[in-house]
């Protein structure tokens, strides 16, 4: 009794947290059942030399049952200024318990750094990835992409511009797929530290990701709430327009009751569902996965 009522105090301060705007708090108390089930962590592998460069790698239960696992690498958000890997053990959860290993970095943001550290530190954790997820049964040849808000747009990047992987003497092949949530794709920085971000305006179409398709991008699932009143829908109307321009894969899916912070919070286990997000992100890698299975080849770069 006394740890129901316990777990019933966490989620009405979360739930409070997370409507308020205040979702480092809701997403931490989110996090109690999977600190509780103990959910196997591997925390702060180090992936470069910086201090923000580390990561997390969680496995299924019985991985040493298993030869190995698909994997998703999740880039959060916080609009490259804020947000750390250990607010999202819960999404983890959620996919580790359909059989995937997940891989959640940190990443350098501003004031430290402006545009494009931190999708270069996106490119450093692939590779890692790709290196070393074997250790951790992971398979590197059915290797995900996932991003919230900013972190969206980093793995869209990642996806989309070849460069940032052939620094590591990788191709975007080694993305098998990419699926983002409210992602901000396509826009033209207002705001004063969007601008420092992302500025001087002349830089600002290689930081838009529609810049670089060519239509041999992997495919990819492009996810956006119609309630998001942060990240406009344009974003997604204007990718998915400019991938099928280039005949590339592409397919998009709106959720009229969803926010932008809805897009992640939906995940959290106190909070009723409001849209089919894991459904949908793993009928999208599944679908992959049996198309490498099957021998056909997913297009890259």
């Amino acid at each position: 009794m006394e740890t129901a009522i316990k777990l019933t105090t966490f989620a009405l301060i979360a739930v409070s947290a997370i409507s308020s705007g205040c979702t480092q708090i809701g997403l931490k108390t989110a996090n109690l059942p999977a600190q509780l089930s103990g959910l196997e962590r591997f925390e702060d592998i180090a992936y470069g030399t910086e201090a923000q460069q580390r990561l997390d790698v969680y496995i299924p239960e019985d991985a040493a049952n298993q030869s190995s696992y698909p994997v998703i690498v999740f880039f959060y958000g916080g609009r490259w200024t804020d947000g750390n890997k250990d607010m999202y053990p819960f999404l983890a959860q959620k996919y580790v318990d359909r059989g995937y290993v997940v891989v959640i970095p940190d990443y350098r943001k501003y004031p430290e750094v402006t545009f494009p550290t931190f999708v270069e530190d996106g490119a450093q954790a692939i590779a890692w990835t790709v290196n070393h997820i074997r250790s951790y049964q992971g398979n590197e040849q059915q290797m995900f992409v996932m991003g919230h808000s900013a972190g969206a747009h980093i793995g869209a990047l990642l996806a989309a511009n070849p460069e940032y992987l052939a620094a590591h003497g990788l191709s975007t092949q080694v993305i098998k797929g990419f699926a983002g949530l409210s992602g901000p794709y396509d826009f033209t920085p207002e705001d004063d530290d969007l601008k420092d971000i992302f500025g001087p305006p002349e830089r600002y179409p290689q930081m838009t990701v529609t810049t670089f398709i060519e239509g041999n991008e992997p495919p990819m699932l492009l996810l956006w709430g119609g309630k998001d009143a942060l990240v406009g829908r344009q974003n997604i109307d204007r990718l998915s327009a400019k991938i099928e321009q280039q005949n590339g894969q592409v397919s998009t899916k709106i959720y009229p009751a969803m926010g932008h912070v809805d897009m992640v919070s939906n995940m959290v286990w106190f909070l009723p569902s409001k849209a089919p997000i894991v459904d949908d992100t793993q009928q999208f890698f599944n679908h992959l996965i049996k198309d490498t299975n099957n021998g056909k080849v997913i297009s890259g770069h």
